[in-house]
């Protein structure tokens, strides 16, 4: 008899049915059930029971309505809606299968963690108690029963209701040898993602430090708040209190980092904050807020924290809609690079823009209005430049600005296809300067630009089914060749690209702004192919009537005649991105080159970039440099991952920086290895080696996702 009904059975041939509603009702399929006596009901043969969520399957089931309990012969599954389950070779169980004692059983947890003993019992749906228990997530063949790690424990108890495991007596063990004895341990199933508890400890060692390790310890708060502390203690007498502490709200969150330290480095307090956050305000405005602070230049490389010499604090508000930006920032900068004075930086900034676009209306074509405010402050009162710092302007030289910019743009298609543009901007600015001899008091200035320009945009399409496009461009250019002398502090460094190559104004900023006649003139062209890839390659440069003087020997901007841009793109469909820009001057000398390239596979990536410029006092750099940098991994086996990084300064003739990791990573563990080493050196800072080991068990809630289990020989 197939698909028959528990309770209707019982209905039917039973003497008085309990009342159940239609959620209670249990169903049960078997290939053969049978009724004994008035209360006695048994089913044998791919027997399925389904009740509350619960799915139990076994060869054979006895259901005694007297005693409302259940024999049931396996092999046993026992599935909860979570996707836990359990296995066993006999059971005794209440009707409703939330209390009982199960033989030979072993119980799985979200398909991951399995915990095996010869007897396990149900205690009021909530709790499953083993006794002497193995849990382990890893694969367990016929040919190698050991597992790769496993904890033995006396006594295990899984509370369902909180997600928590508690061992008693526990013993970690890895290939079979015991490693470490715990008299008591509580750990999160992997079903609960946020847990109180100790997190993965992670071994690090420095030539600075020493060997030291950190215990971070999780506290979950509440369903919105939690706080991570990690002490790190070293063997070079080093100790410090990591803390990281976050919460989230109803329409934003905030984290704060910090750490405090004592070590033999620095023979006085350490430490470093950041506060970070963003925030959704009404009519769709957005706030976000970084604070940041440490207390000496080296903390940051010592502890690994990265490599940062200039700190940032800022507030924002912001707004972005079609056809409009409103953005309103207050900035804090604080240098801990050498050789620089905080007095004399501009450590306070603030800005404000508004930029509308809209329809030109009776000119037609695209019109834009911006405008912008920008003020800074030096907390030095020198007036004069000292020489102690590395730039020529004034020490304690404040400044504000007011600027309004309108522009235009209308697009003609003419004959053969040539598009006809012609495009606009007008500029007004107000500064006034303080504290600052050669440029004090305030100054007007109204600058503009206008511009021609022709594209010739021409389509091929080859009998292979590629896509060939040809686009020659010239833009003529004017803008008056004098313009009022003001102080540079926002465009000392130019970047002379593609993106720019048909620009009116080509520095970054408001202070600077490019003048005189000029022709802006290039081609490109562009190749896509029916098989996925594409290449891009674009060459041009820009002529004047005459040299302004404006620009620096690296920008490639400078002379009469700017150096020649060429550049390259290639996008392949097997994933790999290769971007090219060089500048070369007449004499084929390159004045600036750029090389980055990315390419990532299933089994392997790299990312690699190259960066060659010239040394130019305006932009504050008395070096050239020629930098290779290199970062790659490589998948080895199903298991096993090499990593690699590096950085090569081919002026100095040395290695930087330069870095190894090794991953392993199968079902059950996670293992990660990384060894590097800094190469430069300062006033503050040494050269460090640094040494990483962290050892993951997955099954546990980690986080982290399980990799390939080991294959079991047949």
């Amino acid at each position: 008899m197939r698909l028959l009904r528990l309770l209707a059975l019982c209905a039917a041939l039973l003497a008085a049915p309990l009342p159940l509603t239609a959620q209670d009702q249990a169903t049960l399929i078997a290939d053969r059930v049978a009724i004994s006596g008035d209360s006695v009901l048994e089913a044998q043969g791919n027997v399925e029971v389904f009740y509350q969520g619960r799915r139990l399957r076994a060869a054979a089931i006895r259901y005694d309505r007297a005693n409302d309990s259940l024999s049931i012969t396996g092999p046993i599954v026992l599935s909860d809606a979570d996707g836990s389950f359990i296995l066993a070779d006999q059971a005794d169980l209440s009707a409703d299968l939330e209390n009982g004692v199960l033989q030979s059983a072993r119980l799985v947890l979200n398909q991951q963690l399995q915990l095996a003993a010869s007897e396990m019992s149900r205690i009021g749906g909530r709790y499953t108690k083993l006794g002497r228990t193995v849990a382990s997530s890893c694969q367990i063949c016929a040919d190698n029963p050991t597992p790769l790690w496993e904890i033995r424990a006396r006594q295990v108890v899984h509370d369902a209701l909180e997600r928590q495991i508690y061992f008693s007596n526990a013993q970690l063990r890895i290939a079979g040898v015991p490693v470490f004895y715990i008299p008591r341990l509580r750990m999160p199933d992997p079903t609960l993602k946020r847990a109180t508890g100790m997190l993965t400890p992670v071994l690090r060692t420095t030539s600075g430090l020493g060997t030291g390790i950190k215990l971070p310890y999780f506290v979950a708060l509440g369903p919105s708040r939690d706080l991570t502390l990690t002490p790190y203690i070293t063997t070079k007498r080093g100790r410090t209190l990591e803390l990281r502490y976050r919460q989230a709200f109803a329409t934003g969150n905030i984290e704060i980092n910090g750490a405090y330290s004592r070590d033999e480095l620095v023979q006085e307090r350490r430490g470093y904050f950041l506060g970070i956050g963003a925030f959704d305000l009404p009519r769709e405005f957005g706030l976000t807020f970084r604070v940041e602070g440490v207390s000496d230049p080296a903390y940051y490389l010592d502890y690994g924290l990265g490599e940062r010499d200039r700190l940032e604090s800022n507030i924002e508000i912001s707004r972005t809609r079609r056809n409009e930006h409103i953005e309103g920032r207050l900035i804090n900068f604080y240098s801990i690079r050498d050789g620089e004075s905080n007095a004399t930086l501009p450590s306070l900034v603030g800005d404000f823009t508004f930029h509308r676009r809209f329809s030109a209306g009776p000119l037609g074509g695209e019109a834009g209005l911006r405008f912008q405010t920008h003020s800074q402050y030096r907390s030095s009162d020198v007036n004069v430049d000292t020489d102690i710092d590395a730039d020529t302007d004034a020490d304690g030289r404040d400044l504000a600005r007011a600027s309004v910019r309108v522009d235009w743009r209308r697009n003609w298609v003419l004959p053969a296809g040539i598009v006809g543009t012609v495009l606009s901007e007008a500029t007004a600015d107000i500064y006034d300067i303080r504290q600052d001899t050669a440029f004090a008091g305030q100054t007007t200035r109204i600058h503009g630009a206008a511009a021609v320009e022709l594209r010739w945009p021409w389509v091929k399409a080859g009998r292979d089914g590629a896509q060939y496009v040809l686009e020659p461009v010239v833009q003529l250019v004017w803008s008056p060749d004098s313009t009022e002398d003001l102080p540079n502090e926002d465009s000392a460094l130019v970047e002379f690209d593609e993106g720019n190559l048909f620009s009116l104004n080509r520095f970054p900023g408001s202070d600077a702004t490019e003048r005189g006649a000029r022709a802006n003139v290039g081609v490109s062209w562009t190749r896509y192919d029916p098989a996925g890839w594409s290449l891009a390659l674009t060459m041009g440069r820009v002529i004047r009537s005459q040299d302004q003087d404006q620009f620096g020997v690296a920008s490639g901007l400078d002379g009469a005649d700017s150096d020649w841009l060429a550049a390259l793109q290639l996008a392949m469909a097997n994933g790999l991105l290769m971007t090219n820009r060089v500048l070369i001057d007449d004499d084929l000398e390159v004045t600036k080159a750029e090389l980055r390239m990315d390419l990532q596979r299933e089994r392997y990536g790299l990312s690699a970039s190259y960066v060659r410029l010239l040394a130019d006092a305006s932009e504050s750099r008395t070096d050239p440099v020629s930098e290779m940098t290199l970062d790659g991994r490589y998948r080895m086996s199903d298991f096993w991952t090499a990593k690699a990084s590096g950085r090569f300064d081919f002026e100095a003739d040395r290695t930087a920086r330069a870095g190894l990791g090794l991953e392993f990573r199968n079902e059950c563990m996670k293992v990660d290895l990384s060894l590097s080493r800094r190469f430069t050196s300062s006033t503050s800072v040494k050269p460090t080696t640094d040494f990483g080991l962290s050892v993951d068990l997955l099954g546990f809630g980690s986080g982290t996702d399980p990799g390939p289990s080991r294959r079991c020989a047949r």
